[in-house]
């Protein structure tokens, strides 16, 4: 199957980005903007995705179709898209790109699989791909190689197994290190705050832990945001981890931690309307505040 047009549920901050790296490739993007809110499709009208309105005409006119959504959506948006699949009987090829754990993706493919669908587990690791060779998508399935099409359209696909699961559970470590590190270097740097102890650890870090400390100083400023699609994540890497027999409470300290800035006026921004030249120690402070 060639592919030609790929469909994006939904387009946000993620899939908006790989929406627009594929259509500057030559490729038609399509997704269902009913009832969607005023951002969502704002977001579409900049990277050229065309509106299709529905769910069924969105499955009807994709050869494939990239589910990016928060974690906790992606079950539901799942069987949504099987009943479409049912009611259009398209042989649709369904790539779920959400960061959810091995056995949720196992669940998906059971929906998809039951309406005649075909599906792919697939994984994004870095950031929106706005710029080259910084993104990778990593997927697993006997479908993988279908999906590694979109390499010639400006897409770093790396099919790495025939399993489904494999490419969430790569996602799951992988997440769990970067963003499990962002959530204990937030929540340190609150308690030092709180113990006016913020600049006395500040320049013992920037001593003895300098690399740690450029990337907490580049990471956490990006993190409020999106701190409302990490609390499910941090979810999903509990679960993988306590699905192998480890512990699932490191993890669910990580989702509390983004949970609290969630319900800060940092976490209530979208990504567009983040200051951009706000500092570190800014951040901290109103984190630390509640505000």
């Amino acid at each position: 199957m060639a592919i030609q047009t790929v469909g994006i549920l939904s387009p946000g901050d993620m899939g908006q980005a790989i929406a627009g790296v594929l259509t500057q490739h030559g490729l038609r993007t399509v997704a269902a903007l009913d009832n969607r809110s005023e951002r969502t499709r704002q977001l579409a009208t900049e990277a050229k995705i065309e509106d299709v309105g529905s769910l069924n005409r969105l499955v009807s006119e994709s050869d494939v179709l990239l589910s990016v959504l928060v974690p906790s959506s992606a079950t539901e948006a799942a069987k949504q898209v099987g009943e479409a699949i049912r009611n259009v009987g398209k042989n649709l090829l369904y790539v779920d790109c959400n960061a959810i754990s091995p056995g949720k993706v196992r669940t998906i493919e059971e929906i998809i699989q039951a309406s005649g669908g075909h599906f792919v587990d697939a994984a994004i690791i870095g950031p929106p791909p706005r710029v080259p060779n910084r993104t990778r998508i990593y997927a697993s399935g006997v479908h993988a190689g279908e999906l590694a099409q979109l390499r010639d359209s400006g897409l770093d696909i790396r099919a790495i197994g025939d399993e489904i699961g494999q490419a969430s559970g790569l996602k799951m470590c992988y997440a769990a290190l970067t963003k499990g590190l962002i959530a204990i270097g937030t929540e340190l740097l609150i308690a030092a705050h709180r113990l006016s102890l913020e600049e006395a650890l500040w320049d013992e870090l920037s001593t003895s832990q300098k690399e740690l400390v450029d990337w907490l100083t580049r990471s956490i400023p990006t993190m409020p945001p999106k701190a409302h699609r990490w609390v499910g994540e941090m979810e999903e890497i509990a679960a993988t981890f306590g699905a192998v027999d480890l512990t699932e409470l490191t993890f669910e300290g990580a989702a509390e931690v983004y949970r609290l800035v969630q319900e800060t006026d940092l976490g209530k921004e979208t990504p567009e309307e983040r200051d951009r030249n706000r500092q570190l120690a800014e951040i901290i402070a109103k984190l630390s505040s509640k505000k």
